[in-house]
């Protein structure tokens, strides 16, 4: 990562309330670097400047952080090269972190970088989400993802998977509120409710973010 991509991720990180050491900051640059390489031979991400990186893959991860804390389980389900779920785990290192897509390329390539940034409790899974009731049922306190898939879609996979006091996230950009209010019926039709909407802007590029929050109701 370039100098200029690496003053911009730090200045956003720092506007998000995320402070992070030097070793972390080092886990970063090295996570990009790996990911640009993979993607020179596979299709890891179509995200491939430095400074986009730096914002639309790292800052835009760590923007959970407004509502994953402390210690316990996160789920990421559909998370391609890692997002949000490896930037999460290097920020914050207590958590146990479960990262599922159903491509197996990008897998393989997320077990490589976790075990090149010593993760430890961090688990990369090749599987579909339907299929990971049998598994992991009841076992998250959060359950998230970034772009996988209309809120319905979504949480009829991750209900399943919470623990009876655990949050499902969707990450989701402009018009996040009004997907939310859409899917409302069919949240109530499951026992869940919507908790909160976070609305904010992306740090640096001031994209439109929101984070829907639901659980049981």
């Amino acid at each position: 990562m370039n100098d200029a991509a690496k003053e911009l991720f730090l200045r956003g990180s720092m506007q998000l309330g995320v402070q992070l050491t030097t070793a972390e900051l080092g886990r970063f640059y090295t996570f990009a670097a790996e990911l640009k390489k993979w993607s020179r031979k596979i299709n890891l991400t179509a995200i491939k400047d430095d400074a986009d990186i730096a914002v639309k893959h790292f800052l835009d991860s760590l923007t959970l952080l407004k509502v994953v804390k402390g210690r316990g389980r996160l789920l990421d389900i559909g998370s391609g090269g890692g997002f949000p779920a490896i930037p999460v785990k290097i920020a914050l290192h207590e958590l146990d972190v479960v990262s599922v897509d159903a491509v197996e390329k990008k897998i393989i390539f997320q077990r490589h970088a976790a075990r090149l940034l010593h993760l430890h409790g961090f688990e990369a899974v090749h599987a579909r989400g339907e299929e990971l009731a049998a598994r992991y049922a009841g076992h998250f306190n959060w359950v998230v993802s970034r772009a996988f898939s209309d809120i319905p879609t979504f949480v009829k996979i991750a209900l399943p998977l919470i623990k009876e006091n655990g949050k499902i996230v969707a990450m989701k950009g402009r018009g996040g509120r009004d997907e939310a209010r859409a899917a409302e019926k069919h949240l109530a039709d499951l026992g869940l409710a919507v908790a909160e909407v976070i609305e904010f802007q992306l740090p640096i590029s001031g994209d439109a973010r929101s984070l829907v929050v639901m659980q049981r109701a």
